[in-house]
């Protein structure tokens, strides 16, 4: 069976290049043979679809002949070896072999992913940033309704107190690392199916640092990061709901050796109240009412998140109708005001009559 290489890209037939590259570096990125869980034939497969669908006289060609793509066309179709010798489309090398060669889009993608050109500080960056902490935070109903501040305690991995996160003893020689002259980084070049590609990579003598040092800080190993237990404190903000999740950005992990720290995401759960509940930006309550309020009328108290409020309840109210009090629901979470309260109104009706009040129910039956 022909391969969908829309459908491999995850993007729609009339996607514009620009969606077409986004999609592709994305994928790439996730699925890298070099990355965690990267995947090699799934990134090959990649490929093949990104040198297709990038390319607009390919993708034409693969648009008009559909399933038949591969033996259309060029006697013998699609070949890897078209794109690796340079000669596909707008990826055509400039110059000739002594110049090098210039791949286009696809190089700046496989320059994201190897670390090369423009992007090496921040893959450098990447590689010793430290990492996302994930937690989950019971706060009460009102607590989640009007905002409130909360502390936290993690036992995490922090910046080591006794070397400032560098790493070195204090007090010992630093010196610029001869490896990679104080950079960081080292070029390399890497043999992949679109032929040579220079690339940078991390200096596996400094770790990204740039500098060596005599002695190791004896507290963290040369690591720049201890564990230890930190009080955060955390904004709960008014309006927020039950499973959204706050994030506070450099509250994670340290990264080794002075890297960045990672981010905090922490999960809401909010514990259930016995009176009200939520739906949305309303709050919903009861209020009961007697027979004679339901039918006579009645202006009744009722309880709000605030406190005691009033309800003005007409003549001849049914079971089961809802009012509104406006105003007195949630604050929303990003804009101003707030929902309602919607209060059901039940009317109780008393287990046992005395035979007079049987005698008067029975009279107002009669009315009707």
């Amino acid at each position: 069976m022909a391969k969908d290489y829309y459908e491999i890209l995850g993007v729609a037939k009339e996607a514009s290049p620009e969606e077409i590259k986004k999609a592709y570096r994305k994928k790439a990125h996730q699925h890298h043979p070099d990355k965690t869980g990267g995947d090699e034939a799934k990134f090959k497969e990649l490929n093949e679809a990104y040198q297709v669908l990038g390319n607009a006289d390919k993708r034409k060609q693969y648009d008009q002949f559909g399933a038949t793509f591969e033996q259309a066309g060029t006697g013998g179709g699609f070949r890897w070896e078209d794109f690796s010798q340079g000669g596909f489309g707008d990826f055509s090398a400039k110059g000739g072999p002594a110049s090098g060669w210039d791949f286009g889009d696809i190089g700046d993608i496989f320059g994201d992913i190897f670390g090369a050109g423009r992007s090496s500080r921040a893959r450098s960056r990447r590689v010793t940033r430290g990492q996302d902490i994930e937690m989950e935070l019971e706060v009460e109903f009102r607590e989640a309704v009007f905002g409130a501040e909360k502390t936290v305690e993690l036992y995490k991995t922090v910046a080591c107190d006794k070397c400032d996160g560098i790493g070195a003893e204090p007090g010992s020689k630093i010196t610029t690392c001869a490896t990679c002259h104080g950079s960081g980084q080292i070029d390399q070049v890497q043999r992949t199916i679109l032929g040579q590609i220079r690339s940078r990579t991390i200096c596996p003598d400094c770790q990204g640092v740039g500098k060596t040092y005599a002695k190791k800080c004896s507290r963290c190993r040369g690591i720049g990061v201890v564990k230890d237990t930190q009080k955060i404190k955390v904004k709960i903000p008014a309006g927020i709901d039950n499973g959204q999740t706050i994030r506070l950005s450099g509250e994670g992990e340290a990264g080794p050796k002075g890297g960045s720290s990672g981010d905090l995401f922490i999960s809401i759960r909010v514990r259930p109240d016995s009176e009200f509940r939520r739906d949305g930006g309303n709050i919903l309550s009861q209020a009961e009412i007697s027979f004679a309020q339901a039918a006579l009328g009645d202006k009744i108290r009722v309880n709000t998140l605030e406190g005691e409020g009033y309800l003005k309840v007409p003549a001849g109210t049914a079971s089961g109708k809802i009012f509104k009090l406006s105003g007195k629901g949630v604050p929303y979470l990003q804009s101003r005001g707030r929902g309602d309260q919607l209060v059901e109104v039940i009317v109780k009706i008393p287990q046992h009559l005395s035979r007079e009040q049987k005698k008067l129910i029975e009279k107002l039956g009669e009315l009707e």
